[in-house]
């Protein structure tokens, strides 16, 4: 591989923790029972779910970076209940939104009992979250969403400018779609507890990237930078990197977001947006921006997304993207200072063609769960779980609520591949232009 993982030392999520000691790198051979690789929701949830399995069985779990420092550390902090859908024509598209939302529910649910069971810290706050646009016409689209959330029976409310500008602080949103189900939590605090709480046969291993791994027979041998693997199973829990290891390659694809946060607002900024409560807004259209404000009163944005090499965004790069994002808090905050942006940061999500996720025994002893297409909190957590239920030839409910979703679809080769997603980034940001 020529391609390495450089650890992001921009992200404010990951700031705001302590930085952890003890980090462990591969520097010779090795050898186990178990072998997962990538150490963010899922594969933390995985080695957990392994450890307590088989306490006598050594397992390593091993990242290309920091544990939890990838996606899983410096995403938007958003546990969802729902995912916006324009609306229905058939029964069918109706079943496979419903296969959807039972996922995420069930993800919601591995969290909280994560969260109790282990006494965790993380903002977790129940405060639902928001569809909202400035476009009066996108009334249409939520309107559509809203009958369909009452058909399944998802507690939700349609609020217009004035409301949303008490709730919000800013009379940017004109529409907006509030559901009650959604949680909002500091995304670096949750996956930090599960690196505590790895069982102690569980060896983490960092800042070793896979280079190679091939089968023979009933063994895996995986060739790191400083040392070589052996395993009897592998799980491949690297959500945005599957396709650069060869996992499923045509049915996943990386997009890179980057996203900026401002320091603490000052009492008297705060006081003049209003003082409002937590928040976190979704947009209605694709390419809009996903926007917060934090517990301790720091806006979060990302407005970006684009295909680009996953693996590294340049300091100058970045800079570009900031740009973007401080003219989008400015739309929306326009009292507020030019020089609010404390730190911003790059991130990789996995996506389908049809929005769907990779859970799969791919053979006997080769297992893989990634490509949440944004939603990788819960359905990262649940997806780690299971899959090494599912690999330790388990059966649960919940593996049949996973089996039961629409399965991924084919993607086309390269160079077509890459030129069908960038059109479609092209015209998703046209539409959303008045968004961003």
């Amino acid at each position: 591989m020529k391609n390495e993982l450089i650890n992001d030392t921009s992200c404010s999520w990951i700031n705001d923790l302590d930085p952890r000691k003890n980090i462990k790198i591969l520097k010779k051979n090795d050898d186990c029972e178990w072998l997962i690789v990538g150490a963010g929701y899922t594969g933390l949830s995985a080695a957990r779910k392994l450890g307590q399995f088989y306490p006598n069985q050594k397992i390593i779990l091993i990242d290309a970076q920091l544990a939890g420092e990838g996606a899983s550390g410096r995403n938007s902090g958003y546990l969802v209940d729902t995912t916006l859908n324009d609306g229905f024509t058939s029964n069918k598209a109706m079943e496979s939104y419903k296969k959807k939302a039972d996922i995420y529910e069930l993800g919601i649910k591995i969290v909280k009992k994560f969260i109790k069971e282990y006494q965790v810290d993380c903002d977790w706050n129940e405060c639902g979250k928001y569809f909202a646009s400035s476009r009066k016409e996108d009334r249409k689209i939520l309107t559509n969403f809203s009958n369909t959330l009452s058909q399944l029976g998802y507690k939700h409310n349609l609020l217009t400018n004035n409301e949303l500008l008490k709730r919000l602080g800013t009379n940017f949103y004109n529409i907006a779609l509030h559901t009650e189900g959604g949680i909002l939590l500091h995304p670096g605090k949750l996956v930090r507890s599960m690196i505590d709480v790895l069982p102690t046969n569980v060896f983490l291993y960092e800042n070793s990237y896979l280079l190679k791994w091939t089968k023979n027979k009933d063994t895996i041998f995986c060739n790191f930078k400083n040392g070589k693997i052996k395993t009897k199973k592998i799980i491949f829990a690297t959500n945005g990197f599957l396709n650069s290891l060869g996992i499923r390659s045509n049915y996943n694809f990386p997009i890179t977001l980057t996203a900026s946060m401002t320091r603490t607002l000052t009492d008297k900024e705060f006081k003049s947006i209003g003082e409002p409560k937590e928040w976190g807004v979704l947009p209605v259209r694709p390419m809009g921006a996903t926007i917060r404000m934090t517990k301790d009163r720091r806006i979060l944005i990302r407005n970006t997304a684009e295909v680009h090499n996953p693996f590294h965004m340049s300091k100058i790069e970045l800079n570009r993207r900031a740009i973007k994002q401080r003219i989008g808090i400015k739309k929306r905050f326009p009292q507020l200072p030019d020089d609010i942006i404390q730190s911003s940061w790059s991130g990789i999500v996995s996506r389908t063609r049809n929005s769907s996720q990779i859970f799969e025994k791919i053979d006997d002893s080769i297992f893989v769960a990634g490509c949440y297409n944004g939603s990788g909190i819960g359905v990262g957590t649940l997806f780690g779980e299971q899959i090494a239920i599912k690999a330790s030839e388990e059966k649960t409910k919940e593996i049949e609520t996973i089996e039961a979703r629409n399965k991924p679809t084919w993607l086309p080769p390269e160079p077509f591949l890459t030129l069908g997603v960038k059109t479609r980034l092209i015209y998703e940001r046209i539409i959303a232009r008045s968004e961003v």
